[in-house]
C-alpha cells in the first residue's frame, strides 16, 4: 500500500534502526518504546492484522512466530528472562498502523492485565 508507513520502512524509504531483515521480515526498534526493549517485527508483504491471515499465510506466520521472534529474543538478552508478544488487532484491540506487526517487548517486568 502506498500509503502504510510500515510499508514505506520494508521498502526503505523511512529509515529505521532494522535488528533483523530476510526476504520476508523486517524488525525494527520502535519509536516510542514501552520497554528498555521493544522492537517490531512485520512482514515485508502488506497484511492488514492477524484478522487478515489466510491460509496462505501459514508458513508466514510460523516463521515470524517460530523462527524470527525467538532469534531477535536471543539476541536481545530476552530470552532467559522473558518477553512479551503482542499483536494489536482493529481499532478495539488498540492497532494503530493497519499493517500487521508483532511488538516484542522485554527488559523489565511485564504487568497483567496490560491495560
Amino acid at each position: 500500500m502506498a500509503d502504510c508507513i510500515f510499508c514505506k520502512i520494508a521498502n526503505k524509504e523511512i529509515p529505521s534502526s532494522v535488528v533483523y531483515e530476510d526476504e520476508q521480515v523486517i524488525a525494527f526498534k520502535d519509536l516510542e518504546p514501552q520497554a528498555p526493549v521493544h522492537v517490531l517485527v512485520i512482514p515485508k508483504r502488506h497484511i492488514e492484522s492477524v484478522a487478515a491471515l489466510t491460509a496462505d499465510d501459514k508458513a508466514l506466520a510460523g516463521h515470524i512466530l517460530c523462527e524470527v521472534i525467538p532469534q531477535i529474543a536471543k539476541e536481545q538478552n530476552l530470552d532467559k528472562k522473558g518477553f512479551r508478544v503482542v499483536a494489536n488487532t482493529r481499532d478495539e484491540g488498540g492497532q494503530t498502523v493497519k499493517h500487521l506487526h508483532f511488538h516484542v517487548l522485554g527488559g523489565r517486568s511485564m504487568q497483567w492485565p496490560p491495560g
